[in-house]
């Protein structure tokens, strides 16, 4: 036990490491939220000049739109057809993340209709064709970023790509492969990128608050606190109620045996971080290990309820706030879209928000200067998007075990009253590595997963 023990402290101390580097991302957004909000109240027509600075960084993420779509839709159909050869519980697991994806999707959708979050703000709506009155030299910095290229043709083409190499077996297994490396490829440099949010966030701010006042400040606050509490009630009031009306288990008994895991995730802003533990620790409350190698790792890319509830009300929040709310037809069209393209959202600091302007570009091309507003709070809402998907596939793993009877009913019971408590040695190195690959090499679903090579998972979005 000594050696493994030993195995597992690198990979600690260097996630530990990593995760300082996001905090500092983490204080520097909060600390340019607050300054550019400060200078857009008392000095507005300063505030205002900032706007380029906001405007640089949604470039920079438009850039990488089409790229993070293709990658991710490829091999989203492939790691599917992947899921779907495990036979029962890959159908079942599938079959649930869609169903609860897109009634998350409705969820923020509908609240975001109650609420009318971001209205009357009336911010100037984003003209391609027009050029901002800007002096020359932020025209040529601006004018380096590359252009974006169209979203629903890189989209279908995605989809068509990914089912032809469905088709041609192994012989696609190279080029798939070379795909996967892609995305790491892409990932990192969307990662490079949102190191600048902290500036990109400024900007945008400061130039919103100097054009509209305190009112953008209250729009930005309601907007926070709807989410979170859509997020509260979505995991109390419907994952709770499937849970008991199902497998018989109480949700906060469940989410008190998930306890040190919620406050890994609240610290970090990630999901991503409590994977390894979650799959242990549904081993342990009494799920077979075949359902968890299935489940887990394809729910953390397919089963992300926060993330579909964020994105729909976000993308309320900017048509409502730059004064061209969508009708339903709009709404229904950009649901249809956020539940194929939010499987990009997944692992990644920052592709949630591209997800969010992909969508945007794709419905409602003039929309996407209000986005800037969105940078700046976007993580103060990733904590509930974080504990939002990590309980949506706690439960999932609990459901799909109780539907395919591969659970201890009395296990559940021993370890959730604490009579059988969680063992921490249980956390050896083949779960804090072998399991990750589970998530990252493809998102393949099944126990072999466990024996591929692992990779760094990056914070999710």
């Amino acid at each position: 036990m000594a050696s493994q023990r030993g195995e597992s402290a690198a990979p600690a101390r260097a996630a530990r490491k990593g995760l300082d580097k996001t905090h500092y991302l983490y204080i520097a957004v909060i600390v340019a939220v607050v300054l550019g909000a400060v200078i857009g109240l008392l000095f507005p027509e300063v505030g205002k000049s900032l706007k380029p600075l906001g405007d640089g960084f949604i470039k920079l993420i438009k850039m990488m739109i089409a790229p993070i779509i293709f990658c991710t839709i490829v091999l989203g159909i492939g790691s599917i057809a992947k899921a779907a050869t495990v036979g029962k519980v890959g159908g079942l697991a599938l079959g649930y993340f869609i169903i609860m994806s897109t009634f998350a999707l409705a969820i923020g959708l509908v609240v975001g209709n109650l609420i009318h979050p971001g209205e009357g703000l009336n911010l100037a709506p984003y003209d391609p064709n027009k050029k901002a009155a800007t002096d020359s030299t932020v025209d040529f910095l601006l004018g380096i970023i590359p252009g974006d290229i169209p979203v629903l043709p890189t989209l279908l083409t995605a989809i068509l790509v990914g089912f032809a190499l469905q088709k041609m077996g192994p012989q696609g297994a190279p080029i798939l492969k070379a795909i996967g490396h892609g995305q790491g490829l892409v990932f990192r440099i969307l990662i490079m990128i949102m190191w600048l949010a902290p500036v990109g966030a400024f900007g945008a701010i400061a130039a919103v608050v100097g054009a509209t006042g305190v009112q953008a400040i209250v729009s930005m606050f309601t907007l926070m606190i709807a989410f979170y509490i859509t997020c509260a009630l979505f995991i109390v009031v419907v994952l709770g109620g499937i849970l008991q009306v199902v497998a018989g288990v109480n949700i906060f008994k469940l989410m008190k045996y998930l306890a040190r895991e919620y406050l890994l995730i609240f610290s970090t802003s990630s999901s991503e971080a409590a994977l390894p533990r979650l799959i242990a620790k549904m081993e342990h409350l009494g799920v077979s290990k075949p359902v968890v190698g299935v489940t887990v790792p394809t729910g953390y890319s397919f089963n992300l309820d926060g993330t579909a509830i964020y994105l729909t009300m976000a993308s309320l929040f900017v048509a409502n706030a730059m004064g061209t709310p969508l009708d339903l037809g709009a709404q229904i069209s950009l649901l249809i879209f956020m539940i194929i393209a939010s499987k990009g959202a997944a692992g990644v600091t920052g592709a949630g928000l591209a997800t969010l302007a992909a969508g945007l570009q794709a419905h409602a091309p003039q929309l996407l200067g209000g986005v800037g507003m969105i940078v700046g709070i976007d993580r103060f809402m990733s904590e509930a998007r974080a504990l939002t998907n990590f309980t949506g596939n706690a439960v999932a793993t609990v459901l799909i075990g109780t539907w395919v009877k591969e659970i201890d009913g009395g296990q559940v019971e021993r370890v959730l009253s604490g009579a059988a408590p969680f063992d921490e040695q249980t956390m050896i190195a083949g779960h804090s590595a072998g399991q990750d690959a589970g998530h990252s090499a493809g998102y393949s679903a099944g126990q072999d997963a466990a024996a591929e090579p692992a990779r760094p998972v990056p914070a999710n979005a």
